[in-house]
């Protein structure tokens, strides 16, 4: 192999996410009957899916508008007519001080969160290295290797609370959580991606306290949250403020083809993001912000949200955990209330294997799911829990998510009666 620099052998080797979609791919690829309950992709929901229909029908059929979608670039902070909706809807509904100005567009998320950990982390001009807190472990995988410094995350062990005997739930640890002139900013997703954790009202406002006291900003990753898609089962007050950036998608409102992420946030940070965005890709695209923006315009997004995609995945995670509560009686095993997201978070104590092995084991048999020591970040200290957990989805179809935990729960047994 030829020599590469540190960032080509940073980025270049295999990652969790990297992995996870490796054979996402691979198997989509070959036709292979796989179950895939793995990956982060939304249900295709038929009522959600008509309005995306109809709104590019719209769009095919009025004379020029195709043409101008395909054939222009957007500026450099995405679609304007879909940004200054997004502001007032936003405005309108909560009371946010925001215009166009305070919302770009990215190619994605995941672009979104390379750019603002790298904003505020790593070498700054006085010599000091700033990492990104994660204030709450287990955190989303995509976050582990968009850093270009070294060391980049620092994360914090959360509390655990037993609601019952199979059902627990994170907090953040408070009394261990210590913002030092090293952070430079403070990020959480809301819900947890892995876990389907949904910090509560007073958590996100001793985040948004600790950052506004050290003047450094707080990162908000919305993407499953209020109020789109609202796959929130909690009651969730969503805020932002100078201090606060927010990030949105269209993926899991069902768009993740379209790579459109949401960035909200100060002036100064949105004139950043927009600058990145015009090195790295010229301009964000416009496809996913076109085909929305009458959803966002007639507060149809909203309805959408709350009305279809929240009450059909809640429906799906009730059946998930009453399956796996079944399936898996006679063994010490715990799930994460699901308070959000579409993931099922499965803690096995004791599991005489690694969560490593236990997905290897699951893949052999035709299931993809997320082995868990991949979404600990930034967490040094050893701890045998993230070693003890998966991330299981259940928004693919009922046949092929019943299917899938049945056998989950099949090899989870073999795995404590033989190792």
């Amino acid at each position: 192999m030829r020599r590469v620099s540190k960032f080509g052998k940073k980025i270049g080797v295999t990652s969790g996410i990297g992995q996870l979609m490796d054979d996402l791919g691979d198997a989509l690829a070959n036709g292979k009957d796989v179950l895939m309950l793995g990956g982060g992709n939304p249900a295709h929901i038929p009522e959600v899916q008509r309005y995306f229909r109809e709104s590019m029908q719209k769009l095919l059929e009025n004379k020029g508008e195709f043409e101008r979608l395909i054939g222009n670039y957007a500026p450099a902070q995405g679609n304007p007519e879909f940004t200054k909706e997004i502001a007032k809807l936003l405005r309108n509904q909560y009371g946010w001080n925001i215009g166009a100005e305070n919302v770009a567009l990215t190619n994605g998320s995941q672009l979104a969160f390379f750019i603002l950990f790298n904003v505020f982390g790593g070498a700054y001009e006085d010599g000091t290295n700033k990492k990104i807190l994660l204030p709450l472990a287990p955190e989303y995988i995509g976050y582990s290797d968009v850093g270009l410094a070294e060391d980049l995350f620092t994360a914090n062990k959360p509390r655990i609370q037993h609601l019952d005997e199979h059902i627990f739930k994170y907090l953040i640890d408070f009394g261990r959580l210590n913002v030092t002139e090293e952070i430079g900013a403070i990020c959480a997703s809301r819900p947890t991606n892995p876990s389907s954790n949904v910090l509560t009202d007073a958590e996100l406002e001793k985040l948004s306290a600790l950052a506004a006291a050290n003047n450094i900003p707080l990162i908000i990753d919305n993407a499953y949250g209020t109020p789109f898609p609202n796959i929130i089962f909690e009651e969730a007050k969503p805020i932002w403020n100078e201090h606060t950036i927010v990030c949105m998608s269209l993926s899991k409102f069902g768009l993740p083809a379209v790579r459109t992420g949401i960035v909200i946030a100060n002036k100064e940070t949105i004139a950043m993001v927009s600058q990145v965005n015009a090195v790295m890709s010229l301009a964000p695209g416009s496809m996913g912000a076109a085909v929305v923006t009458d959803l966002v315009r007639s507060g149809q997004i909203l309805r959408l949200s709350r009305e279809v995609i929240r009450p059909f995945y809640q429906a799906k995670a009730s059946q998930a955990v009453e399956l796996l509560m079944r399936e898996l009686a006679g063994v010490d095993f715990h799930i994460h209330k699901p308070e959000g997201a579409f993931f099922l978070w499965l803690w096995l104590p004791g599991l005489p294997i690694t969560c490593a092995e236990l997905y290897e084991r699951l893949k052999k048999r035709g299931v993809i799911v997320v082995p868990g020591h991949f979404f600990f970040p930034g967490l040094k200290e050893q701890w045998r829990h993230r070693d003890e957990c998966i991330r299981v989805s259940y928004a693919q179809d009922e046949a092929v998510v019943t299917k899938g935990l049945k056998i989950i729960a099949e090899q989870v047994k073999l795995a404590y009666d033989m190792g």
